[in-house]
């Protein structure tokens, strides 16, 4: 099970008594036997136990065997156990002196039959690095099992174990329908106890935990610990609307905050991985970030919620579809193919789920006006960052100038190409130097940023960026166009002092 969060965190838990002072207004009311009092005081908590007696045969024990790798970048051999450069004691433990060699680790996690033939959903860390695989089935017998596939993007896996015989299944839910409150069970094998099930409610939808780029996680508060990685999460139907994944904990154990992979998702990537052996999802070609106040009123953007309402473009990728196309940075794009988008996270996941070579409808905003294009996706690259590394075209050189806001510009010469790792046709101007306290400041501007645009206009020279820079203050928010470690984002700064990062 991923933690997301660890810390030592001391619980302590205190026992209240409380003595009748006072009788209550009841107590002169005619007495009501035992049965009456109860059914007249209580509504009977769910019971799961015929759920659980369903669908119990089809939930599995994935035991992975590892085995530990030295690598070049290690210290050295440990000896006896003991870290290097750790003083060494002779004599203690037994055979000092003799390299440990590499043992063989036994990890645990869950899974579930998703049809008769055998084949099971587990998570891709589950399974990662693993030597040897087996699956344990509910009545105690084991099998081997083979990977189909994994996607690490989204953290699923695929196995396959060949028992001889139909085996019972679960169904895939639709996970779109799942709304906070609604009763869910999770199901596993937490700290390696087989068969535990545990009840709770779904929490939230949609939460981005930042542990992949396509995370829309279901957060649920059923207890869910270590080894409950890749069980399945049912709905009242015994239905499987989420897999089991992550955990945000203090303490390492469940504290009430855990995370499921939705359904819906896990149909699209675990068919393609039974089919394929791996995932191939759709690419567009722009980098996106959500829009803050700050960037909705340097781009005259007229948003209710600007954090909910769409993905900025901070970059195209040069000879991407998006490019060719013809979307700018700037465009603020509102719904895929008919879905609203309202942040990143939500572009990412829909032009994924965009079969390759197929078309897109993509709305987007462009100076305020709603916009609708057809764009044809490809498939996405190896390494589909790599066309945002160059700023905007054409070229400028000029001295260094003091710019409003805090800042001041160099030109970009061959220099600074080389210092700050940039292509042969980047260009732009660089920042130099950021006064303390300033608006730029405040911002997050750094030295060494290299700015490419400001607004919807691209700048080669520092006296274009200073010219840009005075006419867009009037404005009271400016919006830059930058690259930082070869990341394009925008970064919005207010006039007034106040400012964000493009990070949030």
């Amino acid at each position: 099970m991923r933690t997301r969060l660890t810390a030592g965190t001391a619980l302590s838990f205190a026992l209240i008594g409380a003595t009748l002072i006072n009788a209550p207004a009841w107590a002169d009311q005619p007495a009501l036997d035992a049965t009456q009092a109860v059914q007249q005081s209580f509504t009977p908590v769910p019971d799961f136990s015929k759920l659980v007696k369903l669908v119990s045969p089809t939930v599995v024990s994935v035991d992975v065997h590892l085995k530990l790798k030295q690598t070049a970048d290690d210290q050295g051999p440990q000896i006896n156990g003991l870290p290097p450069g750790f003083p060494q004691i002779p004599g203690f433990p037994f055979g000092f002196g003799q390299p440990q060699q590499p043992q063989a680790v036994e990890a645990k996690g869950s899974g579930f039959i998703i049809n008769q033939n055998g084949t099971i959903v587990t998570n891709n860390h589950v399974v990662k690095d693993a030597r040897t695989i087996t699956v344990t089935l509910s009545d105690g017998r084991t099998y081997p099992a083979k990977v189909l596939g994994t996607d690490p993007k989204t953290d699923l896996a695929v196995l396959k174990i060949e028992v001889g015989h139909p085996l019972p299944y679960v169904e895939l839910g639709a996970s779109s329908d799942v709304v906070p409150g609604q009763w869910v069970v999770a199901m596993g094998n937490p700290f390696g106890l087989e068969n535990t099930v545990t009840a709770g409610i779904v929490s939230a939808l949609g939460r981005d935990i930042g542990d992949g780029p396509y995370d829309k996680f279901i957060q649920i508060d059923a207890p869910i610990n270590e080894g409950n990685s890749g069980g399945p999460l049912f709905n009242q139907q015994g239905q499987v609307i989420g897999i089991n994944t992550a955990i945000l904990s203090p303490t390492g154990g469940s504290v009430g905050i855990g995370f499921a992979i939705p359904s819906d998702m896990i149909k699209r990537v675990v068919t393609q991985l039974i089919s394929h052996g791996k995932v191939v999802r759709g690419y567009l070609g722009v980098a996106a970030q959500e829009i803050t106040p700050q960037m909705a009123a340097a781009l005259g953007l007229s948003t209710a919620e600007p954090d909910k309402d769409g993905a900025l473009v901070a970059a195209v990728s040069a000879g991407s579809p998006a490019d060719k196309a013809g979307l700018k940075p700037g465009d603020v794009i509102t719904a895929v193919n008919g879905l609203a988008v309202t942040n990143p996270s939500d572009l990412a996941s829909d032009i994924a789920n965009v079969d390759p070579h197929a078309a897109a409808k993509i709305t987007y905003l462009r100076n305020g006006k709603s916009q609708t294009m057809s764009v044809t996706v490809t498939t996405m690259p190896a390494n589909p960052d790599a066309g945002f590394q160059q700023g905007g075209q054409g070229g400028g050189n000029a001295a260094t100038a003091t710019a409003p806001l805090g800042l001041t510009l160099a030109p970009l010469d061959d220099n600074a190409r080389s210092q700050l790792n940039l292509p042969d046709n980047a260009t732009g101007v660089v920042v130099t130097a950021v006064k303390p306290n300033s608006p730029a400041d405040m911002a997050g501007l750094q030295p060494g940023d290299l700015i490419v645009g400001i607004g919807n206009a691209d700048v080669h020279s520092p006296d274009e960026a200073v010219k840009a820079l005075k006419e867009a203050q009037h404005n009271g928010a400016v919006a830059l166009r930058i690259i930082r470690q070869g990341q394009a984002l925008f970064v919005g700064i207010d006039v007034n002092g106040g400012g964000d990062n493009g990070n949030n």
